[in-house]
């Protein structure tokens, strides 16, 4: 197999907290090894507090870890500075959860998109790819002139998602990119995600803890606990054959057609986490 796009190794991450006027130290990502290869959808699934959105941050460089190795394309990121970091962060891009809070809300669709167009690639005309990518996310005519508390949830994520392609990154992590939609616009951007994916040559890191969706878009599946992945495999081992205890909980948790249950069962899950 070639070389992975994305080579995690014994990745650490602590932080500093303060309680009661004491300071101790937090690890949110404990002794993390994965990879991530070219063209697929690295699922990243666990409860809120695993590390996982930690762990997105750490692939970005938008943290740095306490100690290990990351390494993009071949080229180690941890200690390489600003330089090695920047020209790694070309190649990536990052979708939020909430697309609104991630957009300027008095700038269009339009300037929203070109803005990263100019800064990384000042040679290209702007607004000339910023228009074909909304298009390819189906943001069309006078619409590219609006306002984001002009679109509905699902147009602004569109948006977002124009935002990251715009400047051809190889790599995108996707947080929770559909959590805030309701179901049906959820599998609407589900598609147009894999769509992409599949005319571009997109590889995403997929942060979630929806497993319904997860089944539907990932190649591969690593599940998070306290800061640790304790299972990685294929999608249809690790939902048809799960390993670990905390996985068969998860599964279990929350594949059932009850949100009420789904959410009893995840707090059982948080309060014997203890004992798993």
């Amino acid at each position: 197999m070639s070389e992975p796009l994305v080579g995690v190794s014994g990745v650490v991450k602590d932080f500093t907290v303060r309680e009661r006027g004491r300071k101790r130290t937090v690890r949110a990502v404990d002794d993390v090894s994965l990879d991530i290869h070219r063209g697929e959808t690295l699922a990243l699934v666990g409860e809120s507090g695993s590390g996982k959105s930690t762990l997105g941050r750490l692939i970005l460089q938008l943290e740095s870890p306490t100690s290990g190795s990351i390494r993009f394309d071949g080229e180690e990121l941890v200690g390489a500075g600003r330089a090695g970091r920047r020209t790694a962060q070309r190649s990536m891009q990052v979708i939020f959860q909430d697309p609104y809070s991630s957009l300027n809300p008095v700038r269009s669709a339009l300037l929203q998109v070109a803005e990263p167009v100019s800064v990384l690639s000042p040679e290209k005309d702007a607004e000339a790819v910023a228009t074909a990518a909304l298009a390819q996310v189906g943001i069309t005519g006078d619409a590219v002139h609006r306002l984001p508390r002009s679109f509905s949830g699902g147009q602004r994520q569109r948006i977002a998602i124009a935002r990251a392609i715009a400047v051809a990154p190889a790599l995108i992590v996707a947080d929770e990119p559909v959590s805030a939609l309701d179901v049906q616009v959820q599998a609407q951007v589900t598609d147009l995600l894999r769509d992409l994916q599949r005319e571009l040559g997109l590889t995403y890191l997929f942060i979630s803890h929806d497993l319904a969706v997860v089944r539907e878009i990932a190649t591969r599946v690593a599940v998070m606990y306290r800061g640790q992945v304790v299972e990685e495999g294929p999608t249809a081992e690790i939902f048809d054959h799960p390993q670990h205890p905390y996985t068969r909980k998860l599964l279990d948790a929350v594949l059932v057609a009850d949100p009420a249950i789904a959410r009893a069962r995840l707090r059982q899950i948080s309060d014997a986490a203890t004992g798993i």
